[in-house]
């Protein structure tokens, strides 16, 4: 899966260009933001919450990336993730099935990806109303300094006297009311070069989030893909469309209690087999207990022989001894006679 923190840091940058862009013509921007500063304001605020709103979309993707990653090469000993929002629908579908093989039907797979598309398309939407926000906002400052610059016009017009024939109060007079349509004129373009800066921003911010989200999206699709199981098509073939729908629920739901005891007999294969290697390895151990018990038992009968052999051997010593002693003594006897 390719991670987000690529889109993440093309956004940052971008926005550190537009930073540093501002910060050269600073002066000019200054100018044009206090000549309405509460307006300005206004799609200055917006525009911030754009701009966090497309960073927050694209930074949420890692958490999905990292759980996915996790599910399709679980690690020993790896800590455990928490669980996704955007694929949590997913995630509840899939954690009865992990550590088996994972196999969808077509139309499982298109609902758990149309479930995903429908939310990543709502999560966008929040940044494409701002946009079309700085994009009124703009025009509304552009009417509302037209309307300035208009009724100002107007009581210059109106207050105007020419009677008098003094030009320097004349001249005088229209310098005086011209300010007030200047200003008007100054909210006017303020506020609508403002919001389109913003919308563009925010346009290039969302064009790159959506392109995060479309990688991730396809991304899935192809992982999910190679799990997908296709129909047979034995019942419907090119006209597959006409089978009944309880006709295809009932043959899928049939096909997942194959996959069941299919899953039972192979379990049922491996246990049979570590039960097979375990009586092995018993017998194995038994063979060698046998082996070390008739060592132990010719040992113990060679030392009863040894044993017997020298209780023999002491009885006709001590028999010799004794035949020894009797004719010393009967010797002795004899000599004293």
């Amino acid at each position: 899966m390719t991670r987000p923190s690529g889109y993440l840091w093309r956004m940052i940058l971008f926005l550190l260009a537009v930073g540093g862009v501002g910060w050269l013509i600073w002066p000019q921007l200054a100018t044009a933001f206090f000549t309405n500063p509460v307006l300005n304001g206004v799609i200055f605020g917006v525009a911030m919450i754009g701009v966090f709103w497309n960073l927050r979309q694209v930074a949420l993707l890692a958490p999905e990336v990292e759980w996915l990653e996790a599910f399709r090469a679980p690690k020993l000993g790896a800590p455990a993730h928490p669980a996704p929002k955007l694929l949590g629908p997913m995630s509840s579908m899939l954690s009865l099935r992990r550590g088996e093989r994972l196999s969808l039907s077509a139309s499982s797979m298109r609902s758990v990806l149309d479930g995903i598309a429908s939310r990543l398309d709502e999560s966008r939407e929040l940044s494409r109303y701002m946009t079309g926000l700085l994009i009124f906002l703009g025009l509304l400052g552009t009417f509302w300094g037209l309307l300035l610059t208009i009724s100002s016009v107007s009581d210059v017009i109106s207050g105007m006297s020419v009677g008098g024939g003094d030009v320097n109060q004349l001249f005088n007079q229209l310098k005086t009311g011209l300010a007030q349509p200047l200003k008007g004129m100054g909210t006017a373009f303020s506020s609508s070069m403002l919001g389109l800066s913003g919308a563009l921003v925010l346009g290039f911010l969302d064009l790159t989030a959506g392109q995060a989200q479309t990688r991730f999206f396809n991304e899935l699709e192809e992982w999910l893909a190679g799990q997908t199981r296709l129909s047979s098509g034995l019942l419907g073939g090119e006209g597959e469309g006409n089978v009944p729908s309880y006709v295809q629920a009932l043959l899928e739901q049939n096909a997942e209690n194959l996959e069941q005891l299919q899953r039972l007999l192979a379990r049922g294969d491996d246990g049979r087999a570590q039960s097979n290697q375990a009586i092995t390895e018993l017998a194995e151990r038994l063979s060698v207990l046998a082996e070390q018990m008739r060592a132990s038992m010719a040992a113990i009968q060679r030392g009863n022989d040894e044993a017997s052999t020298g209780r023999i051997q002491a009885v006709q010593e001590l028999r010799s001894e004794i035949k020894v002693l009797t004719r010393t003594l009967a010797g002795i006897a004899d000599s004293r006679r």
